[in-house]
């Protein structure tokens, strides 16, 4: 009886280890997310980006709370990119991407840099120069909403980084620190041109070491090592003239020649003739000069604006 009893009490107390154990298990976090959170969790990361383990690490500090969930892992990439930006400050960054971005009569050229190659063929990077190229037409066109005239704008790298991007209200250098945060290389958003013509005048664009894209969200954006837009019109009405196509001629001759002015058909012989775009040989037919060209196509040429990823500013035509 007495052993009867005691096996008795030994079973009850194996039942409530067990069940002890149990109700701890089902009170994992870990276990309580994938059972019950899966779905969540590839709602966040789809949502944010982040990683797996950093989504899930979320849900699990707010209970499954998607918001604050959400909110915490931005401001942990947030702390986490501007502390990295700071240690990698000093690093050059001779690579990157000229990004080009038109929208009807206004054209905007931005140029941000990296430390390799490799990571300016990265989405996440090219979303930056993308985010540069947006801020800084949405800030032009808003600044210039009521001129009529031939309107240019250009801005230095301390300018660009404090403009406001649409999809956040927060400043260009917040999405820069968090690039860096996630690519783990320098970057620099080094500079960006703006301009907007009247209805007669057209801007032709050429890109030089143009980069495919296959990201749909990016269609809007033009990516290369050069970059280039020319102002110019029709003096008169000419069929036989393709203008779209003309502009991208002009712009291939600005990338390859490198003018630093456009010059006149008036201009004397000298020195400084080489650097000036009337006066230069036509990079597609060197027989005759651009002015002569733009002479017999009847087009008149007002200006232009031609970037190279990694050229030395102070050498470069100035915007």
């Amino acid at each position: 009886m007495h052993s009867a009893l005691s096996a008795l009490r030994g079973a009850r107390a194996d039942i409530s280890r067990v069940f002890v154990q149990s109700t701890q298990f089902l009170h994992c976090p870990g276990i309580r997310l994938m059972a019950a959170d899966k779905e969540l969790l590839l709602k966040l990361r789809k949502k944010t980006g982040y990683s797996f383990t950093n989504c899930k690490k979320a849900l699990e500090k707010f209970s499954s709370d998607l918001q604050q969930a959400e909110t915490w892992l931005h401001e942990q990439a947030h702390k986490e990119g501007w502390s990295k930006a700071s240690k990698l400050q000093g690093r050059k960054t001779k690579e990157g991407l000229i990004g080009l971005l038109q929208d009807g009569s206004s054209a905007v050229l931005v140029e941000v840099n990296c430390e390799t190659d490799f990571v300016a063929r990265n989405v996440k990077f090219q979303q930056l120069v993308q985010q540069a190229a947006i801020a800084t037409m949405a800030h032009c066109q808003s600044k210039h909403a009521n001129t009529s005239n031939y309107t240019k704008d250009s801005f230095t790298t301390e300018e660009i980084t404090q403009l406001k991007t649409s999809l956040d209200s927060c400043p260009l250098a917040d999405h820069l620190a968090l690039a860096i945060g996630s690519l783990g290389e320098n970057m620099t958003l080094r500079r960006a041109a703006w301009v907007a013509v009247p209805f007669d005048w057209h801007i032709g664009t050429y890109v030089h070491g143009m980069l495919p894209v296959d990201n749909p969200a990016l269609a809007k954006m033009t990516f290369g090592k050069y970059g280039a837009f020319v102002i110019y019109r029709p003096l008169e009405q000419n069929p036989k003239i393709n203008l779209s196509e003309l502009g991208r001629r002009l712009g291939q001759h600005i990338v390859g020649m490198m003018p630093l002015s456009v010059g006149s058909m008036e201009d004397p012989p000298g020195d400084d003739t080489e650097t000036k775009m009337l006066a230069q040989p036509f990079l597609l037919d060197p027989g005759t000069t651009v002015g002569q060209f733009l002479y017999t196509s009847g087009v008149s040429l007002l200006d232009f604006v031609r970037y190279e990823c990694g050229e030395v500013i102070e050498m470069a035509k100035k915007v």
